[in-house]
């Protein structure tokens, strides 16, 4: 199975660029993320022609899921139970069964400011999926959560710690929250970098940012031993984040030996450093 997670900061302003990632890259399962697109406007044509079928949870604005398979998409359930809202819950998780692997698209809320109301929210959030992730693991069904965390789980991944000091997205309580994902016994696939030590996932559209490589690892997959085991290699596909009109965050490629599916793994894209096929994510799949 080729899993990936991307937030793709608007399907319809990205979908030329998506489609035709898609085609070259083929995976099996998408989580999508920052969709905006509302769930009758989502392109189900569009991707169906792929051979995908698409499970959708937006409200248009500037949230929204989605879930693409060509392996089957059983199961679909948009939000979870005691989901918090800001004030009304937000189109923030869906979740579907996929040729076996229970996956969530997540967008976690950005916080903002560590004394703003919505860094409060985004915690209550955290804290509730983990309870509805206990939930959804206790069928003993293998299970990988993706998407943008909004939070860097440690300094390594920022590209320079000291700037954010007292900012959102590396505090303690953030951080622990993490913590307190794996500790439901969920594993950090950890993907090689395409440029330099650290496999950031975002860089900001400033001026520069991308090109001097000083970016985030924030969007994350955590599975289960039941699917990590299985993890064959993992990247940051870079590229994806060059050229006209990307979205900041490049997408997450995992290659796991799961499933009865048509994984076809193309070969990795050409960038400053493509992995090879069949080798360990950088720094393996952490507990």
């Amino acid at each position: 199975m080729r899993l990936v997670t991307w937030n793709v900061n608007s399907v319809k302003a990205r979908l030329p660029r998506l489609l035709a990632w898609l085609d070259e890259t083929r995976p099996d399962v998408v989580c999508l993320q920052e969709t905006k697109c509302p769930d009758g406007s989502f392109p189900v044509a569009e991707v169906g022609e792929l051979g995908y079928r698409a499970a959708s949870h937006s409200d248009g604005r500037w949230n929204g899921v989605a879930v693409l398979s060509r392996v089957g998409l059983d199961d679909v359930r948009v939000g979870f139970a005691g989901e918090p809202g800001f004030p009304d819950p937000e189109a923030r998780a869906i979740s579907a069964t996929c040729d076996g692997l229970r996956v969530w698209s997540i967008y976690v809320p950005n916080g903002r400011t560590p004394d703003s109301p919505h860094y409060e929210y985004k915690l209550a959030w955290l804290a509730a999926l983990r309870e509805a992730l206990a939930d959804d693991l206790r069928s003993g069904t293998p299970l990988a959560v993706c998407g943008d965390f909004n939070v860097a789980p440690t300094d390594a991944d920022v590209w320079d710690p000291a700037l954010f000091v007292h900012s959102t997205h590396v505090t303690p309580p953030e951080r622990q929250a993490l913590a307190r994902l794996r500790e439901l016994g969920l594993r950090d696939v950890v993907p090689t970098p395409m440029k330099g030590p650290h496999p950031y996932t975002y860089w900001d559209y400033r001026a520069g940012m991308f090109h001097q490589n000083k970016g985030m690892r924030i969007d994350l997959v955590y599975a289960t031993e039941s699917f990590g085991a299985t993890v064959r290699s993992a990247y940051v596909d870079r590229e994806a984040r060059k050229g006209k009109g990307p979205s900041d965050h490049a997408p997450i490629v995992v290659d796991a030996d799961f499933g009865t599916g048509p994984a076809e793994f193309g070969a990795a894209p050409s960038g400053d450093a493509a992995p090879p096929r069949g080798a360990e994510p950088s720094g393996g799949v952490e507990p």
